[in-house]
């Protein structure tokens, strides 16, 4: 039986389509916005959601994402409760949904446990930023029982020992990480993008999302030329700064039909 992540790229491709995959942290600024938003995100059009999971040293990522986990944090935002809200709407949210974050509260909650908690829950994958696929020896074996979608990142320093781990044991799609350094939105797209994600595709099997410092349209759009989709997350995320109750909703879904927009154009 295919998962939803590999049934969502399997639809995409059939429609020559790219996967819009966006990124808010779960409970900013409380778990019942975010449960409210998630449905809407779909219909709007992200292809897949990643829920941040809030994290008190979350060292890759920028001010915007860090901030936006302290707001989580302060309103008392715990692993148990992201996955009984995951539960809660599953059946309203046609998108697959990924968890994202650090180990430390994985390992605190039991790999095992963990992984057999969230696939009741309807989370489809985990990705760990400071979790590398030599140091996952835990995780892959409890996940792969489970059901659990294990995705890990390549970066632009990337050697070929590290892409043939992660071609060996990720599963859902790989995370190309478009720049070095923490995310946030950036200006612009490296030059050489392109030809890192030609490589990075021709070695590996798995779908090729890239994210890091996309945070417009346009830059989707670029971006999704060479790739099999797009992480918007920080862009995203600052509306949470700007704006709130059902004024937030509808600036973040928005966003997200402008993206989506670009990406079918």
């Amino acid at each position: 039986m295919k998962s939803r992540i590999q049934t969502r790229f399997n639809q995409l491709h059939k429609q020559g389509g790219k996967a819009l995959v966006t990124f808010i942290t779960a409970g900013d600024p409380d778990l019942a916005t975010t449960a409210a938003l998630l449905p809407r995100m779909a219909e709007a059009g992200a292809d897949i959601i990643e829920l941040g999971i809030p994290f008190s040293d979350p060292m890759a990522d920028g001010p915007t994402i860090q901030r936006a986990s302290e707001r989580a944090l302060a309103s008392g935002v715990t692993l148990e409760a992201v996955l009984a809200m995951v539960s809660s709407i599953r059946d309203q949210v046609s998108a697959p949904i990924v968890l994202m974050g650090y180990s430390n509260p994985i390992y605190s909650y039991g790999w095992q446990r963990f992984a057999q908690d969230a696939v009741k829950a309807g989370v489809d994958g985990l990705l760990l930023v400071d979790l590398p696929p030599e140091e996952a020896g835990e995780l892959l074996p409890a996940s792969k029982a489970a059901g659990l979608e294990v995705i890990f990142l390549l970066t632009p320093t990337s050697d070929e020992t590290r892409i043939k781990q992660v071609s060996r044991h990720g599963s859902g799609f790989l995370y190309y990480v478009t720049v070095t350094g923490v995310t946030g939105a950036r200006q612009s797209v490296s030059n050489s993008l392109a030809d890192e994600l030609e490589n990075v595709r021709n070695s590996i099997k798995l779908p090729v999302v890239a994210g890091f410092g996309i945070s417009t349209p346009e830059q989707a759009a670029q971006v999704a030329a060479a790739a099999d989709g797009v992480v918007v997350g920080s862009a995203i995320v600052k509306l949470f700064e700007q704006y709130q109750g059902e004024q937030l909703q509808s600036e973040v879904t928005g966003m997200i039909r402008s993206l989506k927009d670009a990406l079918s154009s």
